[in-house]
């Protein structure tokens, strides 16, 4: 009779397991006084950026308590009295600031439609020609009205569609009635958009080309290789290659959907009226600068603030959802 005890189930089946790979050791962080004797260099390099960005960005943020005073230029932040909401809910109950804000949103969500693809479709056809010479030329000519300002684009589009303009010269002459879209308020948010899309739709593309520059074009070669076209070349080789870029951007743009551009709309406010040109950046230049009603703009100020950050919040944790990068990592 053999006296072996036998093992547990559990022991055994561990037992006939292979012994499981030693884990590597993990590499400790070298200490700061290191690091710090290390890269002092780079450091040193970007210290004047670390001070613009703290003197121009960061210190002014404190700025933002007059929102909740009854601020005076003449006795200062400590000698104003603390308000708390008062300031909020003066706006909050304020017609023409949602008025503001709804123009704002209209603008920003027309231009996500029909600008935010113009700067990717530009960098396609930019990309897909062949001859360097031409491309160059091309992208000076589209480059170049982006360093224009926008007093000039204005004025440039003054003289192509105002009352006095190219455009109604020429339908004048044909008999038909002139045109005056610079003054039009029904047209406004076309007018405005088409100005965007001339002024920077090129400058935009500089990114989406710096992506595309990044692809390896043996994927091109094979894809060409097993017979895909063009058009399939561009949906499951270009475009994929664009998509974290394309998120990004978009991720950016949201933060900014209450900023819409001060000096253009400021311009032509009074061309086509407030109710259609009066955005959050001009509602708040009048009510600050114009009515010298400081905490009130400061308040407005940082409504727009707090919402930017909360739109870039939500878009960053959707893209995080489908599978992208987003604005940063999560720990």
């Amino acid at each position: 009779m053999s006296t072996r005890t036998a093992l547990p189930p559990q022991e055994t089946a561990d037992a006939d397991q292979p012994a499981a790979a030693p884990q590597p050791p993990v590499p400790r962080r070298p200490p700061l006084r290191y690091r710090l004797r290390r890269d002092w260099p780079l450091l040193l390099m970007t210290t004047p950026a670390v001070g613009l960005l703290v003197v121009f960005h960061y210190i002014p943020v404190l700025g933002n308590v007059i929102a909740f005073q009854d601020y005076s230029p003449w006795t200062g932040i400590r000698g104003s009295p603390f308000v708390g909401f008062a300031e909020f809910q003066t706006m909050f109950s304020d017609p023409y600031f949602w008025d503001a804000v709804v123009n704002t949103l209209t603008i920003t969500t027309f231009q996500l439609i029909f600008y935010f693809p113009i700067p990717i479709a530009l960098a396609l056809l930019l990309n897909s020609l062949l001859s360097p010479r031409i491309r160059m030329l091309i992208q000076a000519v589209v480059y170049l009205p982006h360093f224009f300002s926008w007093v000039l684009v204005i004025t440039l589009f003054q003289q192509m569609l105002g009352g006095a303009g190219l455009l109604s010269q020429v339908m004048r002459q044909y008999g038909a009635d002139g045109l005056n879209i610079m003054t039009n308020p029904d047209t406004f948010i076309f007018l405005v958009t088409a100005q965007s899309v001339w002024k920077d739709a090129g400058w935009g593309a500089i990114i989406f080309l710096a992506a595309l520059s990044t692809v390896d074009q043996t994927q091109y070669e094979a894809a060409a290789v097993d017979g895909a076209g063009r058009w399939r070349r561009l949906w499951h080789i270009t475009l994929p290659s664009l998509r974290p870029v394309i998120v990004l951007l978009l991720i950016l743009r949201l933060g900014e959907a209450l900023t819409v551009g001060f000096e253009q709309f400021i311009l032509q406010r009074d061309a086509v009226g407030w109710e259609a040109a009066e955005v959050l950046d001009t509602y708040v230049y009048y009510e600050g600068i114009v009515s010298s009603n400081w905490s009130y703009a400061a308040a407005a100020g940082l409504f727009k603030g707090v919402v930017g950050l909360i739109l870039v919040l939500i878009a960053n944790r959707v893209a995080h959802a489908l599978g992208e990068q987003g604005v940063y990592q999560r720990a």
